[in-house]
């Protein structure tokens, strides 16, 4: 597994601990890494991930809420709406990462760690905001 591959898988498992047991982003760092063999420049991005989606959070739920039509946000699986963060973060914050790598490693996520559906519903909404909200 490529390297940046592993960091956003990472920074997935990152998120998903915080937001379901409400840790603190510190907390959540160390709790992980002290069970994790670390690659080099997978932490750093990793935590480069984790830390800028956790900064845009209200920014980045904002843009899931206007291109999910007819979806509470409340209601999108925890593990998919973070898949979403992070890649949206990378969309408008990362101008070194190509949109459709983002996007297409937002979908391996999802079909990896969602549900059934979960691969073609990122896609669509990602890929609603990459041509609406990206310059890339």
């Amino acid at each position: 597994m490529r390297k940046r591959t592993l960091a956003r898988e990472c920074a997935l498992k990152i998120l998903y601990k915080i937001e379901i047991a409400k840790d603190s982003v510190q907390d959540s760092f160390d709790d992980f890494w002290s069970s994790q063999k670390k690659a080099e420049g997978v932490k750093s991005f990793a935590e480069t991930l984790v830390r800028g989606t956790r900064e845009n959070v209200a920014k980045l739920d904002e843009l899931i809420s206007k291109y999910t039509e007819n979806w509470d946000i409340k209601r999108i699986a925890v593990i998919d709406k973070n898949i979403m963060r992070l890649s949206i973060f990378e969309l408008l914050y990362m101008d070194d990462i190509p949109a459709k790598v983002s996007i297409n490693e937002a979908i391996e996520l999802a079909k990896k760690y969602g549900d059934v559906d979960s691969g073609k519903f990122v896609n669509g909404i990602l890929d609603k905001i990459r041509k609406e909200e990206c310059k890339k």
